[in-house]
Protein backbone atom coordinates (compact mmCIF):
# COMPACT_ATOMS: atom_id res chain seq x y z
CA UNK A 1 0.00 0.00 0.00
CA UNK A 2 1.41 3.43 -0.89
CA UNK A 3 1.89 6.21 1.65
CA UNK A 4 -1.01 8.26 0.28
CA UNK A 5 -3.43 5.37 0.76
CA UNK A 6 -1.93 4.62 4.17
CA UNK A 7 -2.69 8.19 5.15
CA UNK A 8 -6.32 7.69 4.19
CA UNK A 9 -6.68 4.29 5.84
CA UNK A 10 -4.68 4.83 9.07
CA UNK A 11 -5.37 7.52 11.69
CA UNK A 12 -2.33 7.73 14.01
CA UNK A 13 -4.18 10.15 16.35
CA UNK A 14 -6.72 7.46 17.22
CA UNK A 15 -7.05 7.21 21.01
CA UNK A 16 -5.84 10.76 21.65
CA UNK A 17 -8.72 12.84 23.09
CA UNK A 18 -9.61 15.91 21.04
CA UNK A 19 -11.40 17.68 23.91
CA UNK A 20 -10.04 17.83 27.49
CA UNK A 21 -11.12 19.68 30.63
CA UNK A 22 -8.78 21.81 32.79
CA UNK A 23 -9.85 23.35 36.10
CA UNK A 24 -9.24 27.01 36.94
CA UNK A 25 -9.78 28.91 40.22
CA UNK A 26 -11.19 32.40 39.55
CA UNK A 27 -10.27 33.81 42.95
CA UNK A 28 -6.51 33.17 42.91
CA UNK A 29 -6.22 32.63 39.11
CA UNK A 30 -4.47 29.26 39.37
CA UNK A 31 -4.83 26.03 37.36
CA UNK A 32 -5.18 22.56 38.87
CA UNK A 33 -2.29 20.22 38.22
CA UNK A 34 -3.56 16.76 39.23
CA UNK A 35 -3.79 15.34 41.75
CA UNK A 36 -3.92 18.33 44.10
CA UNK A 37 -1.42 21.04 43.14
CA UNK A 38 -2.56 24.49 42.06
CA UNK A 39 -0.09 26.48 39.95
CA UNK A 40 -0.16 29.99 38.50
CA UNK A 41 0.26 30.18 34.71
CA UNK A 42 -0.04 33.05 32.28
CA UNK A 43 -2.00 32.48 29.07
CA UNK A 44 0.10 30.93 26.26
CA UNK A 45 3.00 30.43 28.66
CA UNK A 46 5.40 27.50 28.72
CA UNK A 47 4.04 26.42 32.13
CA UNK A 48 0.46 26.27 30.84
CA UNK A 49 1.55 24.29 27.76
CA UNK A 50 3.31 21.76 30.02
CA UNK A 51 0.22 21.43 32.20
CA UNK A 52 -2.02 20.84 29.16
CA UNK A 53 0.29 18.20 27.65
CA UNK A 54 0.41 16.32 30.96
CA UNK A 55 -3.36 15.88 30.73
CA UNK A 56 -2.95 13.75 27.56
CA UNK A 57 0.48 12.29 28.37
CA UNK A 58 -0.78 8.71 28.57
CA UNK A 59 -2.42 8.95 25.14
CA UNK A 60 0.75 10.36 23.55
CA UNK A 61 2.86 7.38 24.65
CA UNK A 62 2.14 5.45 21.40
CA UNK A 63 3.18 8.32 19.10
CA UNK A 64 6.16 10.64 18.88
CA UNK A 65 5.42 14.28 19.67
CA UNK A 66 7.24 16.59 17.23
CA UNK A 67 5.79 20.02 17.99
CA UNK A 68 3.18 21.66 20.23
CA UNK A 69 2.00 25.27 20.13
CA UNK A 70 -1.00 27.35 21.16
CA UNK A 71 -3.67 28.40 18.69
CA UNK A 72 -4.94 31.87 19.60
CA UNK A 73 -8.32 31.97 21.29
CA UNK A 74 -10.22 34.92 22.72
CA UNK A 75 -9.05 35.29 26.37
CA UNK A 76 -12.61 35.23 27.79
CA UNK A 77 -13.82 32.27 25.71
CA UNK A 78 -12.79 29.71 28.37
CA UNK A 79 -11.16 27.65 25.62
CA UNK A 80 -7.51 26.77 25.06
CA UNK A 81 -6.42 25.21 21.76
CA UNK A 82 -3.10 23.45 21.18
CA UNK A 83 -1.86 22.38 17.74
CA UNK A 84 0.08 19.11 17.97
CA UNK A 85 2.34 17.50 15.37
CA UNK A 86 2.88 13.74 15.90
CA UNK A 87 4.67 10.92 14.07
CA UNK A 88 4.18 7.16 14.13
CA UNK A 89 5.69 4.21 12.30
CA UNK A 90 3.05 2.08 10.60
CA UNK A 91 3.27 -1.08 8.44
CA UNK A 92 6.30 -1.65 6.16
CA UNK A 93 8.36 0.92 8.14
CA UNK A 94 6.50 3.91 6.74
CA UNK A 95 6.47 6.94 9.07
CA UNK A 96 3.32 9.04 9.04
CA UNK A 97 3.12 12.61 10.36
CA UNK A 98 -0.17 14.26 11.30
CA UNK A 99 -1.20 17.68 12.60
CA UNK A 100 -4.35 18.08 14.74
CA UNK A 101 -5.83 20.43 17.36
CA UNK A 102 -6.80 19.53 20.93
CA UNK A 103 -9.34 21.81 22.59
CA UNK A 104 -9.20 22.36 26.35
CA UNK A 105 -12.36 23.54 28.10
CA UNK A 106 -11.53 25.70 31.17
CA UNK A 107 -13.92 24.72 33.97
CA UNK A 108 -14.16 26.98 37.06
CA UNK A 109 -13.39 25.22 40.34
CA UNK A 110 -12.53 26.82 43.67
CA UNK A 111 -9.23 25.69 45.17
CA UNK A 112 -8.94 24.55 48.79
CA UNK A 113 -7.25 27.76 49.95
CA UNK A 114 -9.94 30.01 48.48
CA UNK A 115 -12.62 27.65 49.80
CA UNK A 116 -11.33 28.17 53.35
CA UNK A 117 -11.31 31.94 52.85
CA UNK A 118 -14.93 31.92 51.68
CA UNK A 119 -15.93 29.64 54.55
CA UNK A 120 -14.35 32.06 57.08
CA UNK A 121 -12.27 29.17 58.42
CA UNK A 122 -9.23 30.05 56.42
CA UNK A 123 -6.31 30.53 58.80
CA UNK A 124 -4.29 27.89 60.57
CA UNK A 125 -1.73 30.23 62.14
CA UNK A 126 -1.57 33.90 63.10
CA UNK A 127 1.48 36.06 63.88
CA UNK A 128 0.61 38.90 66.26
CA UNK A 129 3.25 41.66 66.09
CA UNK A 130 3.07 44.20 68.92
CA UNK A 131 5.08 47.22 70.07
CA UNK A 132 4.10 49.18 73.18
CA UNK A 133 4.89 52.66 71.89
CA UNK A 134 2.93 55.70 70.78
CA UNK A 135 4.86 56.00 67.52
CA UNK A 136 4.67 53.56 64.58
CA UNK A 137 8.07 54.31 63.00
CA UNK A 138 9.29 50.75 63.55
CA UNK A 139 6.13 49.33 61.94
CA UNK A 140 6.51 51.55 58.87
CA UNK A 141 10.11 50.38 58.52
CA UNK A 142 9.05 46.75 59.03
CA UNK A 143 6.34 47.10 56.38
CA UNK A 144 8.93 48.18 53.80
CA UNK A 145 11.22 45.25 54.70
CA UNK A 146 8.32 42.79 54.28
CA UNK A 147 7.50 44.28 50.87
CA UNK A 148 11.13 44.21 49.73
CA UNK A 149 11.63 40.55 50.69
CA UNK A 150 8.11 39.56 49.48
CA UNK A 151 7.19 38.01 52.83
CA UNK A 152 3.56 39.10 52.38
CA UNK A 153 2.85 36.73 49.48
CA UNK A 154 1.76 33.79 51.66
CA UNK A 155 -0.47 35.85 53.94
CA UNK A 156 -4.20 35.26 53.69
CA UNK A 157 -5.05 38.50 55.46
CA UNK A 158 -3.29 41.35 57.25
CA UNK A 159 -5.20 43.20 59.96
CA UNK A 160 -4.04 46.45 61.54
CA UNK A 161 -4.94 47.20 65.15
CA UNK A 162 -3.98 50.11 67.39
CA UNK A 163 -0.67 48.72 68.68
CA UNK A 164 0.42 46.32 65.95
CA UNK A 165 -0.38 44.02 63.03
CA UNK A 166 -1.86 40.53 62.72
CA UNK A 167 -0.68 38.27 59.87
CA UNK A 168 -2.92 35.28 59.06
CA UNK A 169 -1.52 32.19 57.31
CA UNK A 170 -2.88 28.95 55.88
CA UNK A 171 -0.02 26.86 57.30
CA UNK A 172 2.11 26.91 60.42
CA UNK A 173 5.34 26.74 58.36
CA UNK A 174 4.62 30.09 56.67
CA UNK A 175 3.92 31.69 60.05
CA UNK A 176 7.16 30.31 61.49
CA UNK A 177 9.06 31.71 58.52
CA UNK A 178 7.59 35.15 59.25
CA UNK A 179 8.58 34.93 62.93
CA UNK A 180 12.15 34.00 61.98
CA UNK A 181 12.28 36.96 59.58
CA UNK A 182 11.04 39.37 62.26
CA UNK A 183 13.63 38.18 64.78
CA UNK A 184 16.39 38.79 62.21
CA UNK A 185 15.25 42.29 61.21
CA UNK A 186 14.03 43.97 64.43
CA UNK A 187 15.01 43.39 68.10
CA UNK A 188 12.15 41.32 69.44
CA UNK A 189 11.11 38.26 71.42
CA UNK A 190 8.45 35.70 70.60
CA UNK A 191 6.35 32.96 72.14
CA UNK A 192 3.87 30.53 70.61
CA UNK A 193 0.74 28.65 71.60
CA UNK A 194 -1.77 26.39 69.88
CA UNK A 195 -5.42 25.56 70.31
CA UNK A 196 -7.05 22.23 69.41
CA UNK A 197 -9.85 22.66 66.86
CA UNK A 198 -10.76 19.04 66.03
CA UNK A 199 -9.51 15.50 66.51
CA UNK A 200 -10.24 12.42 64.41
CA UNK A 201 -10.07 9.42 66.76
CA UNK A 202 -10.01 6.92 63.87
CA UNK A 203 -6.98 8.31 62.04
CA UNK A 204 -5.50 10.01 65.13
CA UNK A 205 -5.28 13.30 63.20
CA UNK A 206 -5.27 16.59 65.09
CA UNK A 207 -6.25 20.01 63.76
CA UNK A 208 -4.63 22.94 65.59
CA UNK A 209 -4.68 26.72 65.23
CA UNK A 210 -1.32 28.23 66.17
CA UNK A 211 -0.68 31.71 67.51
CA UNK A 212 2.75 33.36 67.49
CA UNK A 213 3.18 36.49 69.59
CA UNK A 214 6.10 38.76 68.64
CA UNK A 215 6.92 41.72 70.88
CA UNK A 216 9.19 44.41 69.45
CA UNK A 217 11.30 46.46 71.86
CA UNK A 218 9.37 49.63 72.86
CA UNK A 219 12.10 51.98 71.60
CA UNK A 220 11.86 54.06 68.40
CA UNK A 221 14.20 56.36 66.52
CA UNK A 222 14.74 59.79 68.20
CA UNK A 223 13.75 58.50 71.64
CA UNK A 224 15.69 59.72 74.69
CA UNK A 225 16.37 56.78 77.01
CA UNK A 226 17.91 56.32 80.45
CA UNK A 227 20.06 53.19 80.79
CA UNK A 228 20.64 51.32 84.01
CA UNK A 229 24.06 52.05 85.62
CA UNK A 230 25.14 48.46 85.05
CA UNK A 231 24.22 48.50 81.35
CA UNK A 232 25.82 51.92 80.76
CA UNK A 233 29.05 50.67 82.33
CA UNK A 234 29.07 47.49 80.23
CA UNK A 235 28.69 49.60 77.05
CA UNK A 236 31.98 51.42 77.69
CA UNK A 237 31.08 53.79 80.53
CA UNK A 238 28.48 55.69 78.50
CA UNK A 239 26.26 58.34 80.03
CA UNK A 240 22.96 56.96 81.23
CA UNK A 241 21.03 59.55 79.16
CA UNK A 242 21.33 58.51 75.49
CA UNK A 243 19.56 59.12 72.19
CA UNK A 244 18.33 56.30 69.91
CA UNK A 245 19.51 57.27 66.41
CA UNK A 246 17.93 54.29 64.60
CA UNK A 247 16.37 50.85 65.13
CA UNK A 248 17.32 48.09 62.67
CA UNK A 249 18.18 44.55 63.80
CA UNK A 250 19.72 46.27 66.84
CA UNK A 251 19.09 49.45 68.84
CA UNK A 252 21.69 52.09 67.91
CA UNK A 253 22.42 54.52 70.78
CA UNK A 254 24.60 57.64 70.91
CA UNK A 255 25.77 59.61 73.93
CA UNK A 256 25.22 63.32 73.08
CA UNK A 257 27.92 64.33 75.58
CA UNK A 258 30.79 62.29 74.13
CA UNK A 259 29.58 60.92 70.73
CA UNK A 260 30.11 57.42 72.09
CA UNK A 261 27.94 54.86 70.25
CA UNK A 262 26.66 51.39 71.18
CA UNK A 263 24.48 48.72 69.59
CA UNK A 264 22.05 46.66 71.68
CA UNK A 265 20.50 43.45 70.39
CA UNK A 266 17.14 42.18 71.55
CA UNK A 267 18.52 39.70 74.09
CA UNK A 268 20.58 42.38 75.84
CA UNK A 269 17.60 44.72 75.97
CA UNK A 270 15.29 42.14 77.58
CA UNK A 271 17.96 41.37 80.19
CA UNK A 272 18.38 45.08 81.02
CA UNK A 273 15.09 46.74 79.93
CA UNK A 274 14.66 50.52 79.82
CA UNK A 275 11.95 52.88 78.59
CA UNK A 276 11.75 56.06 76.59
CA UNK A 277 11.69 59.18 78.78
CA UNK A 278 9.48 61.16 76.38
CA UNK A 279 7.02 60.53 73.58
CA UNK A 280 7.34 62.38 70.23
CA UNK A 281 4.50 64.83 71.00
CA UNK A 282 6.66 66.34 73.76
CA UNK A 283 9.29 67.56 71.28
CA UNK A 284 9.81 71.31 71.63
CA UNK A 285 11.27 73.76 69.14
CA UNK A 286 14.45 75.61 70.10
CA UNK A 287 16.48 78.27 68.29
CA UNK A 288 20.26 78.07 68.33
CA UNK A 289 21.72 81.25 69.91
CA UNK A 290 25.37 80.20 69.78
CA UNK A 291 27.22 76.99 68.97
CA UNK A 292 30.88 75.97 69.32
CA UNK A 293 32.45 72.80 67.95
CA UNK A 294 34.32 70.83 70.63
CA UNK A 295 37.79 69.64 69.74
CA UNK A 296 38.69 65.98 70.20
CA UNK A 297 39.54 65.13 73.74
CA UNK A 298 41.01 62.11 75.48
CA UNK A 299 38.60 59.27 76.13
CA UNK A 300 38.18 57.78 79.55
CA UNK A 301 39.30 54.30 80.52
CA UNK A 302 37.24 51.55 78.94
CA UNK A 303 35.41 53.94 76.62
CA UNK A 304 33.76 52.44 73.54
CA UNK A 305 33.63 53.53 69.89
CA UNK A 306 32.79 57.09 68.89
CA UNK A 307 30.69 58.16 65.92
CA UNK A 308 32.51 59.58 62.89
CA UNK A 309 29.29 60.84 61.28
CA UNK A 310 28.45 63.30 64.05
CA UNK A 311 30.25 66.35 65.41
CA UNK A 312 30.33 67.20 69.11
CA UNK A 313 29.35 70.79 69.94
CA UNK A 314 28.36 73.01 72.86
CA UNK A 315 25.30 75.15 72.23
CA UNK A 316 23.19 77.86 73.83
CA UNK A 317 19.55 77.44 72.83
CA UNK A 318 16.26 79.15 73.61
CA UNK A 319 12.70 77.93 73.25
CA UNK A 320 10.83 79.61 70.41
CA UNK A 321 7.85 79.87 72.80
CA UNK A 322 10.01 81.90 75.25
CA UNK A 323 11.58 84.39 72.84
CA UNK A 324 10.40 87.35 74.93
CA UNK A 325 12.22 86.07 78.04
CA UNK A 326 15.88 85.64 78.99
CA UNK A 327 15.64 81.87 79.55
CA UNK A 328 18.49 80.17 77.73
CA UNK A 329 19.77 76.64 78.07
CA UNK A 330 23.26 75.24 77.69
CA UNK A 331 23.73 71.75 76.32
CA UNK A 332 26.07 69.45 74.51
CA UNK A 333 24.84 67.95 71.26
CA UNK A 334 25.87 65.42 68.62
CA UNK A 335 24.39 67.62 65.84
CA UNK A 336 27.36 70.01 65.53
CA UNK A 337 27.75 69.17 61.82
CA UNK A 338 24.18 70.36 61.05
CA UNK A 339 23.53 73.34 63.34
CA UNK A 340 24.47 77.00 62.94
CA UNK A 341 23.38 80.06 64.94
CA UNK A 342 19.78 80.95 64.05
CA UNK A 343 18.76 77.38 63.08
CA UNK A 344 15.62 75.78 64.48
CA UNK A 345 16.08 72.45 66.21
CA UNK A 346 13.73 70.01 67.95
CA UNK A 347 14.60 68.67 71.37
CA UNK A 348 13.38 67.64 74.80
CA UNK A 349 13.42 69.90 77.87
CA UNK A 350 14.69 67.88 80.84
CA UNK A 351 15.16 70.93 83.11
CA UNK A 352 11.44 71.70 83.45
CA UNK A 353 9.86 68.25 83.47
CA UNK A 354 9.13 65.48 85.93
CA UNK A 355 10.90 62.30 84.87
CA UNK A 356 8.96 59.24 85.92
CA UNK A 357 11.75 56.73 85.42
CA UNK A 358 13.40 54.46 87.99
CA UNK A 359 16.94 54.99 86.67
CA UNK A 360 16.63 58.74 85.95
CA UNK A 361 15.30 59.49 89.43
CA UNK A 362 18.38 57.89 91.02
CA UNK A 363 20.87 59.83 88.88
CA UNK A 364 22.95 62.72 90.18
CA UNK A 365 21.13 65.90 89.03
CA UNK A 366 24.46 67.34 87.79
CA UNK A 367 24.72 64.47 85.28
CA UNK A 368 21.26 65.13 83.79
CA UNK A 369 21.45 67.63 80.88
CA UNK A 370 19.01 70.55 80.74
CA UNK A 371 18.15 69.95 77.07
CA UNK A 372 18.72 67.05 74.65
CA UNK A 373 18.60 68.11 71.01
CA UNK A 374 17.22 65.49 68.62
CA UNK A 375 17.13 66.80 65.03
CA UNK A 376 17.22 69.94 62.94
CA UNK A 377 13.83 71.41 62.06
CA UNK A 378 12.81 72.11 58.44
CA UNK A 379 9.63 73.39 56.84
CA UNK A 380 7.52 70.22 56.62
CA UNK A 381 5.00 71.61 54.11
CA UNK A 382 7.75 72.55 51.66
CA UNK A 383 9.46 69.17 52.06
CA UNK A 384 6.20 67.34 51.46
CA UNK A 385 5.46 69.37 48.33
CA UNK A 386 8.90 68.72 46.81
CA UNK A 387 9.02 65.00 47.59
CA UNK A 388 9.29 63.26 44.21
CA UNK A 389 9.27 59.68 45.48
CA UNK A 390 6.85 57.29 47.13
CA UNK A 391 6.67 53.95 48.95
CA UNK A 392 4.46 50.92 48.46
CA UNK A 393 2.08 49.78 51.20
CA UNK A 394 0.78 46.42 52.35
CA UNK A 395 -2.85 45.66 51.59
CA UNK A 396 -4.41 45.34 55.02
CA UNK A 397 -7.67 45.77 56.89
CA UNK A 398 -7.59 49.09 58.69
CA UNK A 399 -10.12 51.33 60.37
CA UNK A 400 -8.74 54.41 58.59
CA UNK A 401 -5.78 56.71 59.13
CA UNK A 402 -6.36 59.60 61.49
CA UNK A 403 -4.34 62.82 61.53
CA UNK A 404 -1.90 61.39 64.08
CA UNK A 405 -1.13 58.39 61.86
CA UNK A 406 -0.55 60.71 58.91
CA UNK A 407 1.85 62.84 60.97
CA UNK A 408 3.77 59.74 62.08
CA UNK A 409 4.02 58.53 58.47
CA UNK A 410 5.43 61.89 57.40
CA UNK A 411 7.98 61.58 60.25
CA UNK A 412 9.05 58.21 58.85
CA UNK A 413 9.44 59.63 55.33
CA UNK A 414 11.62 62.43 56.72
CA UNK A 415 13.73 59.87 58.58
CA UNK A 416 14.33 58.07 55.27
CA UNK A 417 15.53 61.30 53.71
CA UNK A 418 17.88 62.00 56.61
CA UNK A 419 19.30 58.52 57.24
CA UNK A 420 21.08 56.74 54.41
CA UNK A 421 21.58 53.54 56.45
CA UNK A 422 17.84 52.89 56.79
CA UNK A 423 17.27 53.90 53.16
CA UNK A 424 19.42 51.04 51.88
CA UNK A 425 16.91 48.49 53.20
CA UNK A 426 13.86 50.13 51.58
CA UNK A 427 12.62 50.12 47.97
CA UNK A 428 11.95 53.75 46.98
CA UNK A 429 10.00 54.46 43.77
CA UNK A 430 9.88 57.55 41.58
CA UNK A 431 6.66 59.54 41.75
CA UNK A 432 5.91 60.61 38.19
CA UNK A 433 3.30 63.13 39.38
CA UNK A 434 5.93 65.35 41.02
CA UNK A 435 8.36 67.19 38.68
CA UNK A 436 12.03 66.32 39.18
CA UNK A 437 14.08 69.07 40.80
CA UNK A 438 17.62 69.28 42.11
CA UNK A 439 18.62 66.96 44.94
CA UNK A 440 19.05 69.81 47.45
CA UNK A 441 16.87 72.82 48.16
CA UNK A 442 17.55 76.32 49.42
CA UNK A 443 17.17 75.39 53.10
CA UNK A 444 19.57 72.47 52.80
CA UNK A 445 16.91 69.92 53.83
CA UNK A 446 18.13 66.40 52.97
CA UNK A 447 16.53 64.77 49.94
CA UNK A 448 16.78 61.40 48.22
CA UNK A 449 18.77 61.39 44.99
CA UNK A 450 17.34 60.03 41.73
CA UNK A 451 20.04 57.35 41.66
CA UNK A 452 18.46 55.72 44.75
CA UNK A 453 14.96 55.53 43.26
CA UNK A 454 13.44 52.62 41.34
CA UNK A 455 11.10 52.74 38.39
CA UNK A 456 7.69 51.31 39.21
CA UNK A 457 6.97 48.28 36.99
CA UNK A 458 3.50 46.93 36.18
CA UNK A 459 3.32 43.44 34.65
CA UNK A 460 0.01 41.86 33.78
CA UNK A 461 -0.54 38.11 34.03
CA UNK A 462 -2.68 38.25 30.88
CA UNK A 463 -0.23 37.85 27.97
CA UNK A 464 -2.85 37.79 25.22
CA UNK A 465 -5.15 40.70 25.98
CA UNK A 466 -5.81 43.73 28.15
CA UNK A 467 -2.80 45.42 29.69
CA UNK A 468 -0.46 42.60 28.71
CA UNK A 469 -1.02 43.05 24.97
CA UNK A 470 -0.58 46.81 25.23
CA UNK A 471 2.69 46.34 27.03
CA UNK A 472 4.01 43.84 24.43
CA UNK A 473 3.18 46.02 21.45
CA UNK A 474 4.92 49.11 22.76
Amino acid sequence: MCVACLRIQVDITEGIPKQVTVHFCKQCERYLQPPGTWIQCALESRELLTLCLKKIKASLSKVRLIEASFVWTEPHSRRLKIKLTVQKEVMNGAILQQVFVVEYVVQPQMCDDCHRVEAKDFWKAVVQVRQKTLHKKTFYYLEQLILKHRLHQNTLRIKEIHDGLDFYYGSKQHAQKMVDFLQCTVPSRSKSSQRLISHDIHSNAYNYKSTFSVEIVPICKDNVVCLSPKLAQSLGNMSQICVCIRVTSTIHLIDPNTLQIADLDGNTYWRHPFNSLFHPKQLEEFIVIDITRVQERKQGAGAGMRSNKHTLAEAWVQKTSEMNTDNQYFCRTHLGHLLNPGDLVLGFDLANCNLNDEFANKMNPHNVPDVVLIKKSYDRTKRQRRRNWKLKELERDREGMDTDDERQYQDFLEDLEEDETIRKNVNIYKDSKIPVESDTDDEGAPRISLAEMLEELHISQDATGGEGSDMMTQ
